[in-house]
């Protein structure tokens, strides 16, 4: 995709009203990240300065330093003499992206008993229940993606989150390989169900167990299609 398409450009005109005068950059980068954490704007997109600036209503040199910001979080990348575009994730990357959740996610497990901040976690469960009944699997994903981080929150720490959330948009990415979403997300209802039974049970070490499969065994399924359509 070489562009932004129209009607999602029109979607970022309505953004523009979420833009104030302070912390501009900031505001613009919070609406690129949502994009991408959201499916929006895919793997490969092309982010035309022109396009976007008119769009939300921006300098070049605000959505530049906005760039930089994602740049950094791993989220976009700039290619000499064409451009910045959402970046494509590989094998080896969301080997990587699965074993940093795998740490911070399980602390958050670890953190679970007494904690008295569950109420995310199963809200994120019945959300993805719900969309699952209506056919909605795209916000199956959303809901699946507030369900890890509420997993994470458990921690109480500020820094795990912001890290976690940043990972978890960087993994929406990789979700764009998988042709059909109900295969990617339907397995992983019951599981979600299954482990936020067992962190309101206090049986943490048992979550922390299917949390661990379940981790290794989505990522063994989306590494397995990205190499299948490399070949």
């Amino acid at each position: 995709m070489d562009s932004s398409p129209p009607d999602l450009l029109g979607e970022f005109a309505a953004d523009r009203l979420l833009l104030g005068r302070s912390s501009t950059v900031r505001r613009v980068t919070d609406v690129l990240r949502d994009r991408i954490a959201a499916g929006a704007l895919r793997s490969g997109t092309r982010l035309s300065e022109e396009a976007l600036g008119g769009a939300l209503g921006v300098s070049r040199n605000t959505l530049r330093e906005a760039f930089r910001v994602l740049a950094h979080e791993r989220l976009v990348v700039h290619e000499m003499n064409r451009g910045v575009f959402v970046r494509s994730l590989g094998p080896a990357d969301v080997a990587d992206i699965y074993l940093t959740r795998r740490a911070l996610e399980t602390e958050g497990v670890r953190s679970a008993t007494g904690s008295g901040r569950l109420a995310p976690v199963a809200e994120a469960v019945a959300a993805g229940e719900s969309a699952a009944r209506d056919g909605d699997w795209s916000a199956v994903a959303d809901a699946d993606l507030r369900f890890h981080r509420a997993v994470g929150a458990l921690t109480g720490s500020e820094r795990i989150d912001a890290y976690l959330a940043g990972l978890l948009a960087e993994l929406r990415l990789a979700f764009a390989v998988m042709s059909d979403p109900r295969a990617l997300h339907e397995p992983f209802l019951r599981r979600n169900r299954q482990i936020a039974d067992l962190l309101a049970a206090d049986r943490s070490r048992d979550a922390e167990a299917e949390l661990v499969r379940y981790l290794d065994d989505a990522r063994e399924l989306i590494v397995a299609r990205m190499r299948q359509d490399a070949q």
